[in-house]
């Protein structure tokens, strides 16, 4: 029979490079030396015997108990998730929502108070805006300047989506980090569109990071995920209760594929953000086009800040056409590459049009006060060729002249 092989534990692997890392970090191979990394598709363990088993579930001796709990191919992703992200611990979700939701709800109790960027994916919006408070959490949104003041009341905790979805308006990480940790109040960060490649919000004073997966890390539209990435104690403390409890667990089937996309992300992220720079060069030339937002680009509001917290300007590209909404439509219909889809960090190139989608649970007169107006559009850019992308985005403009 053959032997265990050896984990390729976290620590093992820090002194290797971060392509070597999403290669080979986490691995277990089990007795049969499998090369690529197996699938544990079942829901519960067994134990040799009874004493093992009281000691599993008291914490005594190391092991999985259930699926639900923890799961060795969870276990793999969680590992590498880490080595990625240059965290002590990760916790792996069913989607990037149930990470967003399971961070807030593991740290927070009745009576807490909630900040949060102004700017926000329709269903965190909903989060902090509507459902915290029937908790008896009290919520605020918050303004780019308006930080410091916010933070003179007592928080416990601060929640940060940037670059937002979609406006992709950025908050100063690291500024709103020290002006939280005067105030004891943790921060999380939602890290989706930049991506760890591109921004590191732990270096930068945050807490907890939380991503969808389905984003990038799978990276081909083929499955649901959420990670949870932070301090070791923090998570085992306020996070894995909650995550435990209540059961927003990830299939090992996804955790699969997931752990398999970590492989080749760097050379996609190149591939996607070399794309997106040419594609926002040329949206931005178009006359059809009053205003483009993508971190790339001198004209960015907020290209200092962008230069300061991110390596990499990212995939994702939001801009306004004049002629409104009538004018998104004709160009997502005439679109022929890019597909029309509210997802986003696939291999495929995704458009969008947020009013009436992705935030249309937003009133009008809020979407528009942020900055989401009827001719807003927001385009995820993939790994075609530029020649054909290129050629699709200008053939969807021209209409809208």
């Amino acid at each position: 029979m053959p032997k265990p092989q050896d984990i390729e534990s976290i620590e093992r692997m820090a002194d290797k490079g971060l392509e070597t890392q999403l290669v080979h970090g986490g691995a277990m191979r089990s007795q049969w030396g499998e090369v690529s990394e197996a699938i544990f598709l079942n829901s519960g363990f067994c134990y040799h015997d009874a004493e093992t088993a009281e000691k599993r579930f008291n914490g005594e001796e190391p092991g999985f108990v259930y699926s639900r709990y923890r799961n060795p191919t969870l276990a793999m992703l969680e590992d590498r998730l880490s080595l990625l992200e240059g965290s002590e611990s990760c916790i792996a979700v069913g989607s990037g929502m149930a990470a967003v939701f399971a961070a807030l709800m593991g740290v927070l109790k009745a009576g807490d108070r909630v900040l949060a960027n102004r700017v926000l994916f329709g269903s965190c919006h909903y989060i902090i805006t509507e459902l915290l408070p029937r908790f008896g959490i009290t919520t605020q949104l918050v303004d780019d300047d308006g930080w410091e003041k916010a933070l003179n009341t007592p928080t416990a905790a601060v929640f940060i989506e940037s670059p937002a979805n979609p406006t992709l308006v950025l908050t100063d990480i690291a500024h709103v980090c020290a002006l939280a940790k005067k105030a004891g109040a943790l921060v999380i960060v939602d890290n989706v569109f930049a991506g760890p490649l591109s921004q590191r919000p732990l270096e930068l004073g945050a807490d907890l990071v939380v991503y969808s997966t389905t984003k990038y890390f799978d990276g081909q539209g083929r499955t649901l995920g959420g990670a949870i990435l932070g301090a070791k104690t923090l998570l085992e403390e306020k996070i894995l209760p909650f995550h435990r409890h209540t059961g927003p667990a990830l299939s090992p089937f996804n955790a699969w594929v997931i752990l398999k996309g970590l492989e080749t992300l760097p050379m996609r992220m190149e591939r996607h953000i070399a794309n997106a720079q040419q594609l926002a060069e040329l949206i931005e030339a178009h006359p059809a086009v009053a205003q483009v937002y993508y971190p790339g680009l001198a004209s960015f509001p907020q290209a200092e800040l962008a230069a300061k917290q991110m390596a990499q300007p990212g995939a994702l590209i939001t801009f306004c056409l004049r002629g409104g909404k009538q004018a998104a439509f004709t160009f997502l219909n005439h679109l022929r590459v890019v597909s029309i889809s509210n997802n986003l960090g696939d291999a495929k190139s995704l458009a969008t049009h947020p009013a009436t989608t992705t935030h249309s649970n937003i009133a009008a007169d809020a979407r528009n006060a942020l900055g989401i107006t009827d001719g807003t559009v927001r385009l995820s850019v993939g790994l075609e060729s530029i020649a054909d992308l290129a050629r699709d985005v200008t053939e969807a403009l021209n209409p809208c002249s």
